[in-house]
């Protein structure tokens, strides 16, 4: 056996061994780093550190600890709150007009902080609450702000698009400029799946608010609406990077918190920056980790000994886009949506590339498909949120899902047998 074909088999049962036992992700990928390095003949313990600090020493990298600060400031500051309440004003009164109050607010959430988590606890925090007391069945409601919060690492600004295109080398502006259409797409997908789930739920309309207190609402989340306008007009005008769009994105919040909303003091501002910090700390870890195992998978050149093994299917690019996708939705359901990235995009970007698939459009495809990881079983990270938010058991949650799950899953199947509605797109806003 040659020394690829048995750092191959040490990769993937490594993997699967070490996630059956419960080890953390990071400690994982450094462990199955060093055993393919040892399989390999090229054991150095200098060679490791050196990749575990290689793997967070990266400029691009600095938008992730600001986008995680973004997203909490807009929670603890107002921010989310304002574009819920603008959202209700306007479409509230509307028969299950709080379904659509989320999909909106969690396409407006999406252009601002990146984060699914962040976003779908803001969304499940406000909305929940309010759903039940309206007579919403809480089990779809759940499921439709689960379905809502995974917009958020598709369309601009994206932390996993960071992370991709660090990892992989991709640009990460056109990475960023490819998410704008699937992420409206998304959100169209949603407004027609709670349109037919409200055939099956008998709740009357509301009362419509005045003019004068929806332009009252609107006027009160002018800011927060500005923020959307300035990160992705930012990068768009080449005024600024998509890692100082980040930064600009957190001191604006910070900003519009402390002087603007008057909505947080220092002591608020402590919690945010630890919760921020410790987030930053797993994911930069996971990156860290991700560095050891993707140095030494480039030194086995596992992406060409899975490209001779996939032989004729290098000739048929959506052909073996699909298959990819079916390996990713299987992944999806055991992994996290960071994790997926920095182990499969560096293995699977370059059999893409060979075949012919532009790396933009894989890059969107391939977070897009983790995204909808993020609210299927077992792991269902996002599901656990609106879980524990809503203090529901997990299955009401799964249950509530499954109609946005198949909607999204057509969106997939869509843009996998149609790549031009996502190349195109990105060419023209170019």
């Amino acid at each position: 056996m040659s020394n690829e074909a048995l750092a191959f088999i040490v990769f993937s049962a490594g993997m699967l061994l070490l996630m059956g036992l419960g080890i953390p992700m990071a400690f994982a990928l450094v462990l199955t780093g060093a055993g393919m390095a040892w399989s390999l003949d090229f054991w150095d313990t200098q060679l490791l550190a050196q990749n575990l600090v290689a793997g967070i020493d990266s400029f691009p990298l600095l938008a992730v600890p600001f986008f995680i600060l973004a997203g909490e400031l807009m929670n603890a500051g107002g921010i989310s709150r304002r574009i819920i309440q603008m959202a209700q004003a306007w479409v509230g009164h509307i028969r299950g007009g709080l379904g659509f109050v989320a999909i909106g607010a969690a396409v407006l959430m999406a252009s601002m902080s990146g984060s699914a988590l962040a976003d779908t606890a803001a969304l499940a925090t406000i909305l929940l609450p309010m759903m039940q007391r309206h007579g919403y069945p809480m089990a779809t409601s759940a499921g439709l702000i689960a379905s809502g919060g995974i917009i958020a690492p598709i369309i601009p600004p994206s932390m996993p698009f960071v992370i991709y295109g660090v990892t992989t080398n991709t640009s990460i502006s056109a990475l960023f400029i490819s998410g704008i259409v699937p992420g409206l797409v998304m959100g169209l997908g949603l407004l027609i799946a709670w349109k037919l789930q409200l055939r099956k739920i008998d709740l009357p309309p509301g009362t419509p608010l005045p003019m004068a207190d929806r332009l009252k609402a609107t006027a009160k989340a002018f800011f927060a609406l500005l923020m959307p306008l300035i990160i992705i007009g930012g990068m768009k005008t080449g005024v600024f990077t998509p890692t100082e769009a980040a930064v600009v994105a957190a001191f604006y919040a910070l900003v519009i918190s402390f002087v603007v909303h008057r909505e947080m003091s220092l002591r608020d501002l402590h919690g945010v920056l630890v919760r921020a910090a410790k987030t930053t700390a797993i994911v930069m870890f996971l990156c860290a980790g991700a560095q050891v195992a993707s140095y030494m998978i480039t030194l086995a050149d596992l992406p060409g000994v899975l490209t001779g093994w996939l032989g004729g299917l290098i000739d048929s690019p959506r052909l073996l886009m699909a298959l990819m996708m079916l390996i990713l939705v299987v992944i999806g359901t055991a992994l996290d949506l960071t994790p997926t990235i920095l182990i499969f995009a560096p293995v699977m970007l370059p059999i893409a590339v060979k075949a012919g698939i532009d790396p933009v459009y894989f890059g969107l495809m391939f977070v897009l498909n983790g995204a909808i990881g993020l609210i299927t079983p077992p792991v269902g990270t996002v599901l656990n949120v609106v879980a524990g938010v809503g203090r529901l058991s997990m299955h009401q949650v799964i249950k509530g899902v499954n109609p946005f799950l198949i909607t999204y899953t057509l969106i997939l199947v869509m843009f996998t047998a149609f790549p031009e509605l996502v190349t195109a797109p990105v060419k023209w806003m170019r």
